[in-house]
């Protein structure tokens, strides 16, 4: 069905040979823009022949300008969209742009359309090239729609409509077009940027599906010969948040997901607009870094004949870096963007210009139709709410050496889901310290038969996570990636466990295949997602305060749950005292990367519940603590779904005294200006800096100088003198940063005197030894500083620390009464509809942010249509 639009006589602009631009108004897509087009005259600018070392392709080279984008930090994902924690920025390019054609033998140069106060972006020539594909910002507005043009810039059509951003399409040889948008209607987990996955839809823009779960940013569809979609896959699930974007794999419907290449490598490179090269087996595409603006970086050739995790297969195309958007001409010649140029690039890498504009120009190609790729037969039922996952032999796969038949009982089930709002830069914080960037679903359980296979339903459309369990029902190795289940699709593990090139040894013949579908099994008593205050801290208060406790401190170590400047000090404490273990953190033993990232691919009972320390201190051997079966399954499945903190998205950016990096000042409250952080500060530096020097705060909210200061990232900072530790928001007095220097006699932990050389000092001197990050800290018997709280810089201290919980008990965190999520969570929210149209994020009523969670988490799961009704 044809749909009417109005257009603004400032927004559609045709040149015309008289150099004037004529404009309309008020006309529908389906006359008066033909009648402008017909009417309109090509114009033609002439330019000198690009020399192309004799070679004649023929026809013209479409090509988009467009400025670039205004990413802070020029990410190569964020182009498009507002800034979310200021919907006032947006990160597109600047205005002004236009579709045009450029005739490499002649020069001449053709507009099809432009807009002074629009922008355009990855058009794509239709099969029969009669047509041009592509996303256009209206001048007024700030978001991509799918539009289509006839090739002499006649008959536009707008295809998709709404306040998202569609963008990256590209035709189907069905009839059907594929495309990237925001319409899944989520944040990067660790940018300002909203995220775009794939999605499909009929040829005029109706019927719009979502065909990926992913988290995180889907890039630069193309088809291959055989059908299938080529992809570019940015994801982390408890893993290395920058390390992996590899290109990716699936049928046309979304089903058949699965890696291409390079998922094993924790490169750091982004494989990004590729494309198959005609007449081989290969593919061109950009290796890119995660800051390069618009895709840009170094031309590269791919050939996946030895496989999928073989790098010598990349060949370097050139020395060029820079090289955006390219388009294979021939199997030994290319297309690319360059800046404002347009270049043939030879298989050689050697470069000639074809164009140079006054503007930046992308995605050129040649105007020429070809042949339609074959079409894969759908295995989407969309009667469906599941689809079925089949795993032929768990002992089969990468890095799973040692595993005996048998030891594996079941397979945990969880999903990642979405992060609905993201208004500050890198880090995880609260949803965890260091390890966690998003929120783990647990899902429940499906049993491993005897041979190692396993057949059970899952929901359609999620991203499904697995851990295999030992007969204890302990975490041996987790996937640290995700696969999605379309409607009625029935789908394998190969490639990830049996590789897809060889024949799973027992195949259809295993005990599952053998079998109706397990259903996945609810852990009873157990919530769907853990949140640490309300799930842990309660059994810790019944089993470990009281030893572990702010009086007692058994071991130094204080398990409360009183309120530290970002955490509890009893969820500090577990990572200071490294009772988890998931593979992050600088320095922890068993971290083999350099920079304290999980890269995944773990060894067997290397991470999580199976190498906890923290599941030996409830076992029944630590001084006679007895857990009930029960309370060893929540703290189990608490480690299994990575250490959250926080169980809800709505904490995000919260509750926090501190900043703890350069992006995140939109969320700070700083204490450098409060009446009471001279004096507290000044004490401190007079009486503890001696000694503790750079390593140990001065206030409530001063940093310390360790890489990114005290970033939350995945190096997982720990120190016994952090922030986080020696603060108590919740009962000041019970600091450790003051009860540690009182003497016994009047209720703090010091004994003896301090040495002579010490009493002298005044100032923080430098050069003093420090605890080394990622050391384990011991208990400790510090000297008395104060001999009684009536010390003035004893309550100078005091004073400070107090003044912080006020302010805390003010703004409250997540799991205190009276919480109140941030205006740009509830903003997100009100616009996802998931808050009713007449709810004011700025003057809000009461909400409950877990439940407000739950209904996000429900706008992706399919609907029957008797559901719908």
């Amino acid at each position: 069905m044809l749909r009417n639009r109005v257009y603004s006589s400032s927004i559609i602009r045709v040149l015309c040979t008289t150099r004037t631009l004529i404009t309309f108004s008020h006309f529908t897509e389906t006359d008066a823009l033909g009648a402008r087009a017909r009417k309109a005259r090509k114009k033609t600018v002439r330019l000198a022949p690009a020399r192309l070392e004799g070679l004649d392709f023929g026809g013209e080279i479409l090509f988009a300008e467009r400025q670039m984008g205004r990413d802070y930090s020029n990410h190569y994902y964020a182009n498009f969209g507002y800034d979310c924690g200021n919907e006032n920025y947006w990160i597109h390019g600047g205005d002004g742009g236009r579709l045009a054609t450029v005739d490499p033998r002649t020069g001449n140069v053709r507009t099809l359309i432009s807009d002074d106060k629009g922008a355009f972006r990855d058009p794509r020539v239709s099969y029969d090239a009669k047509k041009v594909l592509f996303s256009y910002r209206k001048g007024g507005t700030h978001h991509y729609n799918l539009h289509e043009i006839d090739i002499d810039g006649s008959g536009l059509k707008q295809l998709t409509f709404g306040d998202w951003d569609d963008i990256e399409p590209c035709y189907l040889p069905d009839g059907d077009i594929l495309f990237c948008s925001t319409r899944c209607k989520r944040y990067v987990l660790c940018w300002l940027s909203p995220v775009p996955v794939l999605f499909r839809c009929k040829a005029d823009g109706s019927d719009i599906r979502q065909l990926s779960s992913g988290a995180n940013v889907e890039n630069t569809p193309a088809v291959l010969p055989d059908g299938r979609i080529l992809y570019t896959r940015w994801e982390y699930v408890n893993r290395a948040t920058t390390r992996f974007h590899q290109l990716w794999v699936m049928n046309p419907d979304g089903t058949g997901a699965m890696t291409y290449f390079g998922n094993m490598h924790p490169t750091g490179n982004v494989y990004i607009d590729a494309k198959p090269v005609p007449g081989t087996e290969k593919v061109i595409f950009v290796r890119a870094g995660h800051c390069s603006n618009e895709h840009a970086g170094m031309l590269c050739l791919l050939s996946t004949a030895n496989g999928l995790d073989d790098l010598s297969q990349i060949k370097q195309v050139g020395g060029r870096n820079g090289i955006r958007d390219p388009y294979p001409v021939s199997s030994s010649s290319f297309l690319a963007a360059e800046g404002n140029s347009i270049l043939l690039v030879t298989g050689e890498g050697k470069a000639s210009l074809v164009f140079r504009s006054n503007k930046p120009v992308h995605e050129p190609q040649f105007i020429r139709s070809r042949k339609r790729e074959r079409v894969p037969a759908s295995m989407v039922d969309w009667s469906k709410r599941t689809g079925k996952l089949f795993l032929s032999n768990v002992y089969i796969g990468r890095n799973l050496k040692g595993l005996k038949p048998g030891s594996i009982k079941k397979l945990l089930v969880m999903e990642q889901v979405p992060k609905p709002v993201n208004f500050h830069g890198g880090g995880s914080t609260p949803l965890g310290h260091g390890g966690k960037w998003t929120i783990n679903r647990i899902l429940g359980t499906v049993p491993v038969e005897a041979d190692g296979s396993a057949f059970f339903e899952v929901p359609a459309c999620r991203s499904i996570y697995l851990g295999i369990l030992d007969q204890n029902d302990l975490s041996v190795k987790q996937m640290r990636s995700f696969i999605t289940v379309m409607p009625g699709e029935h789908a394998s593990c190969i490639g990830c466990h049996e590789d897809r090139t060889m024949t799973p040894p027992k195949g259809l013949n295993s005990i599952a295949a053998g079998r109706a579908p397990n259903e996945i099994q609810p852990i009873a008593g157990v919530p769907e997602i853990m949140d640490f205050p309300r799930d842990i801290q309660p059994i810790l208060d019944r089993r470990c305060v009281s030893c572990h406790n702010a009086e007692k401190r058994s071991g130094g170590v204080n398990l409360t749950g009183d309120r530290g400047v970002t955490y509890s000090l009893s969820y500090y404490n577990l990572m200071l005292y490294q009772q988890i273990k998931d593979g992050a953190g600088l320095g922890w033993p068993g971290v083999k990367d350099g920079k304290g990232e999980p890269l995944g691919n773990d060894a067997p009972y290397e991470t999580f519940s199976s190498a906890a320390p923290l599941m030996k201190m409830i076992d029944g051997s630590h001084h006679d603590v007895k857990l009930t079966a029960h309370e060893q399954t929540m703290i189990r499945l608490w480690l299994d779904s990575a250490t959250p903190y926080a169980g809800t998205y709505a904490a995000f950016g919260t509750g926090q005294i501190g900043g703890w990096w350069g992006l995140n000042k939109a969320v700070r409250e700083m204490t450098e200006k409060w009446p009471s952080t001279g004096p507290g500060r000044q004490a401190m530096e007079k009486r503890c800096g001696a000694c503790h020097n750079e390593r140990m705060p001065m206030y409530v909210t001063d940093g310390v100088k360790l890489r990114h200061g005290d970033f939350e990232g995945f190096q997982r900072p720990t120190f016994r003198t952090s922030r986080h530790n020696i603060f108590n928001l919740t009962h000041p007095d019970k600091s450790l940063a003051l009860m540690a220097a009182l003497a016994k006699k009047s209720g703090g932990y010091a004994e003896g005197e301090l040495p002579d050389q010490v009493r002298a000092r005044s100032g923080r001197p430098r050069g003093q030894r420090h605890i080394r990050v990622g050391k384990k800290p011991q208990p400790f018997v510090h000297p008395v500083v104060f001999e009684s709280k009536d010390d003035p810089d004893y309550q100078s201290i005091l004073a400070n620390v107090r003044a912080a919980g006020d302010r805390l008990n003010t703004i409250k965190r997540f799991d205190m009464p009276g919480f109140m999520p941030r205006y740009e969570y509830l903003r997100e929210m009100k616009r996802y509809g998931v808050l009713p149209v007449d709810f004011d994020p700025k003057n809000p009523s009461p909400v409950d942010p877990y439940k407000l969670d739950m209904k996000y988490f429900d706008l992706f799961y399919p609907q029957t249509a008797a559901e719908k009704e």
